[in-house]
């Protein structure tokens, strides 16, 4: 796993072990990125399901201002630290140690574009994608990761499906405000 372009380019990042971890792949990772390639300099950018940190410290070495890191697991926040420093965004960066919904009650920050890719078929995305919503700029963009055959809604409050894409066993869906959507 390593960061694609921008400023930590092709830089190493260490990686969760174990059968719980599924980090997004490369190909995934540069897809989303194009599709958002606008939308990220000096952005504040929300990596809800952390894991190692490789979407919002791609983020921030394309440009963001700011990433949030997200995730209950102490193992995976430690590994993103590892991961800022290692690329030096710490000073860009916070990391949060909760669950999703938690740290979507007690959060008062708004984003503009936030990834969600929690454990596959667990419901969780379906709530996280309505909990999100709260924390959005109306201008916002929300990412979600998730498989082929799960289903996810086509609208979450005032956020509407503006596009899909399909990667082999992983669809990629991007959410924007009914007001702002292609």
């Amino acid at each position: 796993m390593r960061v694609i372009t921008g400023s930590a380019r092709g830089m190493r990042l260490e990686t969760l072990e174990g059968e719980d971890v599924r980090p997004t792949t490369d190909r995934i990772k540069e897809a989303v990125f194009s599709i958002i390639q606008f939308d990220i300099q000096g952005r504040k950018f929300l990596d809800l399901f952390a894991g190692s940190g490789q979407m919002g410290i791609e983020a921030l070495s394309r440009g963001a201002e700011t990433a949030y890191f997200v995730d209950a697991s102490k193992k995976s926040l430690d590994t993103v630290k590892r991961n800022l420093i290692k690329t030096r965004f710490e000073q860009s960066a916070k990391t949060i140690g909760a669950d999703y919904q938690s740290f979507l009650a007690m959060c008062s920050e708004k984003f503009d574009i936030a990834f969600l890719d929690p454990p596959y078929k667990t419901g969780i995305l379906q709530n996280a994608l309505a909990s999100v919503i709260s924390v959005m700029k109306e201008t916002g963009v929300i990412i979600a990761e998730n498989p082929l055959n799960e289903e996810i809604s086509s609208n979450y409050g005032d956020f509407i499906l503006d596009r899909q894409y399909r990667y082999g066993k992983i669809k990629i869906s991007i959410f924007r405000h009914k007001d702002f959507a292609k």
